[in-house]
C-alpha cells in the first residue's frame, strides 16, 4: 500500500523562509529556467545565496557548489528547482550534510524523498512554489497565493 505524503503546514513553510543562507539546486545556463527566476527574486528579498550545480562553475557572480557535501556549514536549506530524477539523491546528501530544512519546488516532487526526509526529522515542504511566501510577494506569486488560498491548496 502507498504511504500518503502529508502536506506542509503553514509554520513549516515560514520555517525554512526565515533562513538567510540557502543553497539553490537547478541554477541553468538557460536563462529560461524556473531555478534561476527564483535564485534572482531570492537574492533581491535579501537572501544569501549558494548556487548548486554539477557543471557550472559560477552563476550570477557567485562560485558554484559541485555537490552537497561541499557547501559551507552555514548553509541551512536546500530550495531544490530540478528534475524528480535528481531529487532523491540532493535530499539525501542534504541529511548526511545535516540540513534541516529542504524545499522541493513544484516539479521536483519525489515521494520517495519526501518520506526519506519525514523520516529523518527535516522539515520538507513540496507542491508548493517558494516564491508565493518570499515575503514581499508581488504580482503573479501574490496572485498565485489568492488562488490557492480560494481553491483550499494554500498551507494551514
Amino acid at each position: 500500500m502507498k504511504q500518503k505524503i502529508k502536506k506542509a503546514s503553514l509554520d513549516d513553510t515560514r520555517k525554512f523562509m526565515a533562513q538567510k543562507n540557502i543553497a539553490i539546486a537547478g541554477v541553468s545556463r538557460n536563462d529560461k529556467k524556473f531555478g534561476n527566476a527564483i535564485f534572482k527574486e531570492l537574492k533581491s528579498k535579501g537572501y544569501n545565496l549558494f548556487p548548486l550545480h554539477a557543471e557550472l562553475e559560477s552563476f550570477s557572480g557567485l562560485a558554484c557548489y559541485k555537490d552537497v557535501a561541499l557547501l559551507p556549514d552555514e548553509v541551512t536549506g536546500l530550495l531544490v528547482c530540478t528534475k524528480p530524477d535528481n531529487t532523491f539523491s540532493l535530499v539525501k546528501a542534504a541529511a548526511e550534510k545535516g540540513i534541516q530544512n529542504i524545499w522541493l519546488q513544484q516539479g521536483a516532487q519525489h515521494d520517495g524523498a519526501i518520506i526519506f526526509a519525514r523520516e529523518k526529522g527535516i522539515n520538507i515542504i513540496h507542491r508548493q512554489c517558494a516564491l508565493m511566501f518570499a515575503e514581499p510577494v508581488g504580482s503573479v506569486h501574490n496572485f498565485h497565493r489568492g488562488i490557492n488560498k480560494f481553491f483550499g491548496a494554500y498551507p494551514k
